[in-house]
């Protein structure tokens, strides 16, 4: 008899997809293989532009700040680079092949809402005025398996003094690109693309939101979000969204694709905590997926001396999940 033994963070599909959708399954890969085939020549195109190498690669490696420095080793590269959620490109980790179609150059970022001028930011102006510099971060996801990153970028701070936000403006919406010709995994409606994530601008504003630009000393790849992505240690690794294209800011709390899919179990806070479990599995403890050790979860990851001060007051709050 030949017996499965699943690791802790392992989540068996038919419990991380709805029922009915998970049992329509093979009905909607076959409509989107029929949808692929229509693109094809927007597809061939999409294709070359994906080849152009990144014009960024002569930015790296930059400096380290070390005043974030980590209690454990880093992750090594390959397995980092290699072991990522990207669910436009598909549902399981290694997507790092199928990311490579998404074309980085050119890319922009809208800048709009209740800010004093509306812009769009071209990515490499972007960078040339944004000061770079490496961080070390701890990276948590709700599924319980956590990394350690060396991430390069900028503080988010500098990007929001960039937008100026009119003081009315309390939470900022991010929005990822919408390119069902090179993402499979938009072709299928199984959630509300484009990819949403919000915060507030308290939240932005703190030290530790930190813009991705960069990984291990390179351009990040595009598995992991390029060329914009967004990584907030003290949460759950869905709310880091990625190849971010638009970014608002709004006086209405922003509804994420996670929480709008399946509200039960993602909320908009999603800051961790080893004592709220999520609804199917225990938040108590962490794979590291480096080594294969299980640790116990650190309350907002360990960061709590930066952010704990921002949920004062928010007891009553679903803070967590």
């Amino acid at each position: 008899m030949h017996v499965i033994r699943r690791r802790g963070w392992e989540i068996p599909e038919s419990q991380a997809t709805p029922e009915h959708i998970y049992l329509n399954r093979r009905t909607l890969l076959a409509g989107a293989g029929a949808l692929a085939a229509s693109a094809l020549p927007g597809l061939a195109h999409a294709q070359r532009v994906a080849d152009l190498p990144d014009p960024s690669v002569s930015l790296y490696p930059v400096k380290r700040n070390e005043k974030y420095a980590l209690d454990r080793e880093l992750t090594p590269e390959k397995i980092v680079t290699n072991y990522n959620n990207f669910y436009e490109f598909g549902f399981d980790k290694d997507i790092a092949r199928a990311a490579q179609a998404l074309p980085i150059r050119p890319w922009t970022v809208k800048l709009d809402g209740m800010v004093e001028k509306e812009m769009t930011v071209d990515i490499d102006d972007l960078l040339r005025r944004m000061p770079l510099e490496e961080r070390l971060y701890r990276m948590r996801c709700v599924e319980a398996w956590s990394m350690a990153v060396p991430w390069s970028g900028f503080p988010m701070a500098k990007l929001v003094e960039l937008a100026k936000p009119l003081s009315s403006a309390k939470y900022v919406r991010m929005e990822t690109f919408l390119n069902r010709a090179v993402a499979p995994g938009q072709r299928m409606p199984l959630y509300p693309w484009p990819y949403i994530e919000g915060m507030t601008v308290a939240e932005a504003m703190n030290d530790l939101a930190f813009m991705v630009t960069g990984i291990y000393g390179k351009p990040a790849p595009k598995q992991h979000g390029a060329p914009l992505r967004i990584v907030m240690p003290w949460k759950y690794g869905f709310k880091s969204i990625k190849s971010i294209v638009r970014i608002t800011f709004t006086d209405k709390r922003p509804v994420g694709l996670w929480e709008e899919a399946q509200g039960r179990e993602y909320g908009f806070w999603a800051n961790v905590n080893p004592k709220v479990d999520h609804p199917r599995w225990s938040q108590a403890t962490e794979e590291d997926i480096g080594t294969g050790q299980r640790r116990p979860t650190l309350l907002f990851n360990g960061y709590g001396e930066f952010v704990a001060d921002l949920y004062k007051g928010l007891e009553n709050e679903p803070l967590y999940m």
